[in-house]
């Protein structure tokens, strides 16, 4: 058994090679992965007797190996073979002088092979067998009869790949028995100093059933196929692995949106993300964060279709006009608070409260509260506008009474009868009434509480065809207003 220790410190080392390449690989079916190996082999045999010159001899021996699957660099396998053989050596001191034991083995095996690179691949294995042994000298004849014992065998050798289903193999291994009464007489021999053993040499040639399968039928073999159990037509890049075209981490078959730019976050369809569900993708969205079912503009931004910055889902006051400055609602702003806005607003700085028209200018309230009725020939001479002292009188009461109440304006309106030129009488009929202006300011009322018009030959308040229809007409009616 001590040369058992020589094997073992082989398999550490085997291991710890298959394990550190193991290590670093990624989750791949081994190319041995469940394959059957059916093997011939032949070489020579060296006898370790009590006949101490060697005498090279030879054997054949077949095999039949199932390697279990694997996804590192090494496998473990199982195998049944069967052998037949000579072994012996020579003896000046021994009789018969010459030996050459006859062996027949069926046996079983634990292997081990690992892979060091694509074509080669070193192994071991380790087993029993069940031997026939027949002791004979040189001529052939029996120096005991037959008996039968179990052995231990070994091996250690290289597997050279050729092609996908063919290998040549070198091989070194022992044969011992068990200690079981016939452990020293494969020479027929029990006295001695050796314990029988026999070393082997031999070259062999491996045929592979299954190897370098294609499981997924992707075109790339499981032993180098990254992406197993690939979905039958799946386009696949050098390592069995679905094309990914964009690189998004989602293979093209699966991908909804191809030619997504580089770097960009997607999602399980391989489309880029889209946080908010405005429609816009994260990495082309400049207002992140969109409340649901706002429509955006292409930058998945809020739509603002009046330009006042205040987006339309926000907006009170949609379609104000551009340029106009608005309030946090979307409104025009209105800063004296009188309901029309700034941009629209003629009299801004309104009182608070005062009601203004559509042009937010305060409304005024006319009311007629008195009249005056001054005739031609007792204030003007005829066809003249200088004014007469007989209207001092009924103007003085007017100025008194418009100084009483401050919120009094006087329209005055000048008029002349039908003879003359249009021109000409239009003219004097607004000078009569700025006569009767002029006297009115003169008397301390303010300019801006007077409003004079001429009418001309204008809204005759009797017949021009006779001189006192005439005179009625050549007339100063002042209408006396009160505003609130």
């Amino acid at each position: 058994m001590k040369h058992l220790l020589p094997l073992l410190l082989l398999a550490v080392f085997f291991s710890n090679f298959s394990l550190a390449q193991g290590s670093e690989t990624i989750k791949v079916r081994n190319s041995l992965s469940g394959v059957f190996v059916l093997t011939a082999e032949g070489g020579v045999t060296v006898g370790q007797t009590d006949y101490s010159d060697i005498k090279l001899d030879y054997m054949g021996k077949g095999s039949v190996e199932f390697f279990l699957p694997a996804y590192t660099k090494s496998n473990f396998g199982f195998k049944i073979f069967a052998a037949k053989g000579y072994a012996g050596g020579k003896s000046s001191v021994i009789v018969p002088a010459e030996l050459r034991t006859a062996f027949h083995l069926v046996g079983g095996a634990l292997s081990f092979t690992t892979e060091a690179s694509e074509t080669f691949y070193p192994y071991l294995s380790v087993g029993v067998s069940h031997m026939w042994v027949y002791p004979r000298d040189n001529n052939g004849n029996d120096i005991r009869p037959m008996f039968k014992i179990m052995a231990l065998t070994g091996e250690a050798g290289a597997r050279f790949i050729v092609s996908k289903d063919v290998s040549l193999n070198v091989t070194g291994g022992f044969m011992t028995p068990f200690a079981d009464g016939n452990d020293d007489q494969f020479d027929a021999r029990t006295a001695g100093t050796h314990k029988d053993w026999i070393l082997t040499g031999t070259v062999g040639i491996s045929y592979y059933i299954g190897r370098d399968k294609d499981s997924d039928g992707d075109g790339v073999p499981d032993s180098k196929d990254m992406c197993p159990n690939t979905p039958l037509g799946v386009k696949v890049d050098e390592f069995g692995c679905p094309l990914d075209s964009d690189n998004d981490g989602v293979p093209d078959y699966l991908d909804k949106c191809p030619n997504t730019p580089a770097g960009v976050k997607v999602d399980r369809d391989g489309c880029p993300l889209d946080s908010d569900g405005d429609g816009v993708p994260d990495y082309l969205d400049k207002c992140a964060n969109t409340p649901a079912g706002v429509k955006v503009d292409k930058n998945g931004c809020p739509l603002d279709s009046d330009g006042d910055g205040v987006p339309d889902y926000l907006d009170k006051c949609p379609n104000t006009p551009a340029g106009v400055k608005v309030d946090k609602d979307g409104c025009p702003l209105d800063s004296d608070g009188d309901g029309v806005p700034d941009y629209l607003d003629k009299c801004p700085n309104t009182p608070k409260g005062v009601k203004v028209d559509k042009d937010g200018c305060q409304i005024i309230i006319k009311k007629e509260v008195g009249a005056l009725t001054l005739g031609a020939s007792a204030t003007f001479k005829s066809g003249k506008s200088d004014l007469l002292p007989k209207a001092y009188p009924q103007l003085n009461a007017l100025a008194k009474t418009m100084k009483e109440h401050p919120n009094y304006k006087a329209v005055i309106n000048g008029y002349t009868d039908s003879i003359g030129k249009e021109e000409f009488n239009m003219i004097l009929s607004k000078k009569r009434a700025q006569a009767v202006a002029d006297y009115l300011i003169g008397q301390g009322i303010d300019r801006d509480r007077l409003e004079v018009i001429g009418h001309g030959k204008a809204n005759p308040v009797a017949t021009n065809k006779t001189a006192a229809g005439r005179e009625k007409n050549r007339r100063v009616d002042i209408r006396l207003i009160s505003i609130e």
